[in-house]
């Protein structure tokens, strides 16, 4: 009798040993991560996007700073193709939102909720919450990491869900993968460092600043190189859209010759019209700043976009792009000009 209490005692206390010693649950983690996320003021991390949705797969590195006080939220984002001359920032600081093109010594600014608005692949802040606010996501514990899969609230819809790996001891961030409603992998985002222990200034997210900077690093490029590019920009071959509304259509084709280079207007009649203008992309001779009203920074995959309630500019391979319609909605312009990335999109 005796000898069977004593096992049982034993069974009982190897038991609580086990559960003590045992994985935390979704319930324990989840809170972990909201703690984590209401006391971190700062961070600054590096990653590496890569997007699959063309023919090729093109990578991204990705410099995010993140700083907030009682006054406001500041960001800094710097994202730049490996294979591409011109990288763009997204600033948000206290005089508003703005998209940062340096190459072209231009920088757009929007009174925006950026990035409130909507989820953001690269901001930690997005991630951890994309997870607390899916009742329905799923958990697991796997080689030191926390594996969630969550529903999505990205820009672009078919982004439908996505794997965010957490670092178990350290809660960063480790990897995001984006898929479609098919399954089909879309993005995924390598974490290649995360710092909470960094101190920023306000300065260091001021616009001048940081476009002089960027401007600094563009500095070696050769006048050779950049002649280069300005006379490739000039003969651009003609981007059409692979998206287009149902019951809208191409009409007309005008093109022109500007002192800037080739100039393209592409006219759509039917039942949600709109016009696309294509021309070489120019250099201001002094930092210049758009003020574009109520508008947003717009994920394109490919570039970011300069989005407002009726209007959608964008950069690429040295063409601006310009999308205007009072009829479509902003996921269609979005829509649009996603169909436009020129590995996917019909070019003649």
């Amino acid at each position: 009798m005796r000898k069977t209490l004593w096992v049982c005692v034993c069974f009982v206390l190897l038991t609580a040993v086990l559960v003590a010693c045992g994985e935390k649950s979704q319930e324990e983690v989840v809170q972990e991560l909201d703690k984590k996320l209401q006391e971190m003021d700062t961070y600054k991390a590096n990653a590496t996007m890569t997007l699959v949705t063309g023919e090729e797969p093109r990578t991204y590195d990705v410099e995010i700073w993140h700083m907030q006080n009682e006054k406001n939220k500041y960001y800094k984002v710097n994202l730049q193709n490996e294979n591409e001359k011109q990288n763009q920032m997204i600033i948000r600081n206290d005089d508003g939102v703005f998209v940062l093109t340096p190459a072209l010594n231009k920088s757009f600014r929007f009174q925006s909720d950026w990035p409130n608005n909507n989820s953001q692949v690269y901001l930690y802040e997005s991630l951890i919450s994309d997870i607390l606010m899916d009742a329905d996501r799923t958990f697991a514990a796997h080689e030191g990491n926390y594996v969630f899969e969550t529903k999505t609230n990205y820009q672009n819809k078919h982004l439908n869900h996505q794997e965010i790996v957490i670092d178990a001891k350290t809660l960063h961030p480790h990897t995001v993968k984006i898929y479609d409603s098919d399954f089909q992998l879309l993005v995924t985002v390598d974490f290649t460092s995360f710092d909470e222990d960094v101190t920023f200034d306000v300065n260091d997210f001021d616009t001048d600043k940081n476009m002089a900077g960027a401007e600094a690093e563009m500095a070696a490029t050769t006048p050779e190189e950049k002649e280069e590019e300005m006379t490739s920009s000039h003969s651009f071959e003609v981007v059409y859209p692979s998206f287009e509304p149902q019951g809208t259509s191409l009409e007309d084709t005008q093109e022109e010759t500007t002192e800037d280079g080739k100039k393209v207007v592409l006219s759509f009649t039917g039942d949600k019209p709109f016009t696309i203008i294509q021309q070489t992309e120019r250099a201001e001779e002094v930092a210049t700043s758009v003020p574009m009203g109520v508008g947003e920074p717009v994920d394109l995959g490919f570039t970011i976009g300069i989005l407002t309630e009726d209007s959608l500019t964008w950069h690429d391979q040295g063409i601006e792009f310009f999308l205007a319609s009072s009829e479509l909605t902003k996921e269609e312009m979005t829509a649009i000009a996603r169909s436009m990335n020129h590995s996917t999109a019909t070019v003649k």
